[in-house]
């Protein structure tokens, strides 16, 4: 339920009604908006008893929420959420190219290719210094040698930096050096993890997993807003299907139906949908065409040699030909 003030509701009456919903047993969530405040309850199992909370001072309106979600979904809040990240904005209208290699492997490698994404136009940089692999003999990253080279990049070229965290043991350091926490498709239901990114003060980055549907990732998205953390970003990097010709199959139409019910900003991950460099241009592009927030692309310099990913990482000059051919698309959705 959502429990609507007044537009000249004080923030005493405010708070008057988020103590009246925890004597209830629940959890009042306030949502400040452009005009007035909602607040959202959280905690009910089942139809919440609003006669009460109605009678109130400031109270305006209360509003049942059909979907499973709440704090995620457009019933709560119709305007877009934009993050803003410094000069970054994701969300809003504004392509976010986020790029980097799959893993961090030594710090020459990295700043080889932080400059050089920089100069073509990304505003954020990926890279992995935890590393959840299939196989346990394959790399497993650098760990916090590795997010200190990250926060080298960062002071040297000004790049954002989004990282993985894997589990409960390095969260914590993951948040210390990071800008955007991100919380890989192997983790999307870790709900424990999640609980712990809700409570993280910077913003998430939530992938889809590669068997989850829409609203699973709504929900998991869900649980890391319950802990108060609204700064969450969704990723869809491609679902597992029956077709053996891509390493996923990436699934386009999810942004759509994830715009349509959620607010939150949504970003695609061609390079793991793809598993394949010549693949990732023409789906970024699709990405851009369909209304991404922004793409998250791997780059390498040296592909061939790449501890993790290789074959879907772009080449340097790969990558400026996406980013020249994505503002051009940008430019003929301007002019439409």
């Amino acid at each position: 339920m959502l429990v609507v003030m007044k537009n000249d509701a004080t923030e005493q009456q405010v708070q008057t009604v988020i103590r009246e919903i925890e004597k209830m047993g629940y959890r009042g969530v306030p949502m400040p908006g452009a005009q007035r405040t909602a607040i959202c309850i959280v905690g009910n199992r089942g139809p919440v008893e609003d006669s009460g909370l109605l009678a109130l001072d400031g109270v305006k309106e209360t509003i049942r929420v059909t979907k499973p979600y709440k704090l995620v979904s457009r019933e709560i809040q119709m305007e877009p959420t934009v993050i803003t990240i410094g000069d970054v904005r994701i969300g809003g209208g504004e392509l976010v190219v986020m790029a980097g290699p799959c893993a961090v492997e030594n710090e020459q490698q990295t700043l080889t290719i932080a400059r050089l994404v920089k100069e073509c136009g990304a505003r954020v940089f990926r890279g992995g210094a935890f590393k959840p692999r299939t196989s346990p003999y394959s790399f497993q990253g650098l760990g916090e040698e590795g997010l200190k080279i990250l926060a080298k990049v960062r002071e040297e070229t000004g790049l954002l930096i989004v990282t993985e965290a894997t589990d409960h043991t390095n969260i914590e350091v993951v948040e210390r050096y990071t800008d955007i926490i991100q919380i890989g498709a192997r983790n999307m239901q870790n709900y424990s993890l999640l609980r712990r990114a809700g409570q993280a003060r910077k913003p998430v980055l939530l992938k889809r997993g590669f068997a989850a549907t829409i609203e699973e990732l709504l929900m998991s998205a869900e649980y890391i807003m319950s802990e108060g953390n609204s700064r969450v970003i969704l990723c869809e990097r491609g679902i597992r299907t029956f077709a053996d010709n891509t390493r996923n199959t990436l699934d386009l139409s999810a942004i759509l139906s994830i715009k349509e019910v959620s607010h939150l900003p949504v970003v695609v991950d061609p390079s793991h949908a793809a598993g394949r460099r010549e693949y990732v241009i023409p789906l970024s592009k699709g990405a851009v065409a369909v209304g991404a927030d922004g793409i998250l692309v791997e780059v390498h310099h040296d592909p061939l040699h790449a501890l993790s990913d290789g074959m879907q990482s772009l080449y340097p000059e790969q990558f400026k030909q996406l980013m020249e051919e994505v503002k051009l698309l940008g430019q003929v959705k301007l002019v439409r």
